[in-house]
């Protein structure tokens, strides 16, 4: 009889199938979100009166307008080179004094630290690089009058509140058993701060400040546009007087001073990789 049992039932009853895989759940959140953005998308285009007509008789014109900027005007190549240093400034200006303030703060926000202390400070830091920093422009023109100063003063803001919390991230991904290891000599908080968290730390720390320094770079010649000094004040003189030639001249500027400062982080980021 044993002879006529079949390979299936001579198997134990939870071999002779194999288990059936579970079908995965589906996230509600998830198809929420998969539903909401492309109705939302569409419910947008609607609300916006977006009108496609408009926008191909807009490319037309925009296609008119670059033709109109060539070539280039160098005619007050001067006064162009001069607001373009001056760029230049406000934004390394800007990002050194941010840098500061994130180097300092950024300690006192590292949760690992000052727990308690750490997350005021990371809220506070939140709600300070919520607001755009052509909107910190605007506010500080009121408060201490058009030119670079306004302009040095909102970087240095959002630039502070932004590297806050890509310095206080770095230290918390710190091997805790270094702050074990230098607090058990009986260091204080300075010394194992110095000791222990800065040089495991400062790599990212230049790193993120270089980074920063591209970002601001940028953001200092759009602060000209609203009085905050530097080329952007060129571009939207120009823009406005509809002297083409030389907005083309000024924007050229930009790009290369945008672009010679992304060539310089690369190298600088090359090397660092390299050691």
């Amino acid at each position: 009889m044993a002879n006529d049992l079949s390979y299936e039932t001579a198997l134990p009853l939870h071999l002779a199938e194999p288990p059936q895989p579970s079908k995965p759940r589906r996230d509600p959140w998830l198809v929420g979100a998969a539903w909401f953005f492309p109705l939302f998308f569409i419910f947008s285009l609607w609300q916006l009166n977006f009108d496609y007509s408009q926008l191909a008789h807009g490319t037309g014109k925009m296609f008119q307008l670059f033709a109109q900027m060539f070539p280039p005007s160098l005619v007050d190549w001067r006064p162009v080179l001069e607001a373009a240093l001056q760029s230049l400034q406000v934004a390394l200006v800007g990002t050194a004094i941010g840098v500061a303030v994130a180097a300092v703060f950024g300690f006192l926000a590292a949760v690992n630290l000052f727990p308690r202390l750490g997350l005021l400070i990371k809220g506070v830091a939140a709600f300070v690089r919520t607001i755009p920093t052509l909107v910190w422009a605007l506010m500080f023109i009121v408060a201490v009058g058009m030119g670079p100063v306004p302009g040095i003063l909102a970087i240095a803001t959002h630039a502070g509140a932004s590297l806050i919390k890509m310095f206080s991230q770095s230290i918390e991904e710190v091997d805790e058993g270094v702050h074990e290891a230098i607090k058990a000599t009986g260091a204080g908080k300075l010394q194992i701060v110095f000791q222990g968290f800065l040089p495991c730390v400062i790599t990212y720390f230049i790193s993120w400040s270089v980074f920063r320094l591209e970002a601001d770079i940028g953001e200092s010649a759009i602060l000209g546009v609203v009085g905050a000094g530097g080329i952007g004040y060129q571009i939207s003189n120009n823009m406005r007087s509809y002297l083409l030639p030389e907005t083309c001249f000024a924007a050229l500027v930009v790009f290369v001073l945008v672009f010679s400062v992304e060539l310089l982080s690369n190298w600088y980021k090359n090397k660092m990789n390299l050691k």
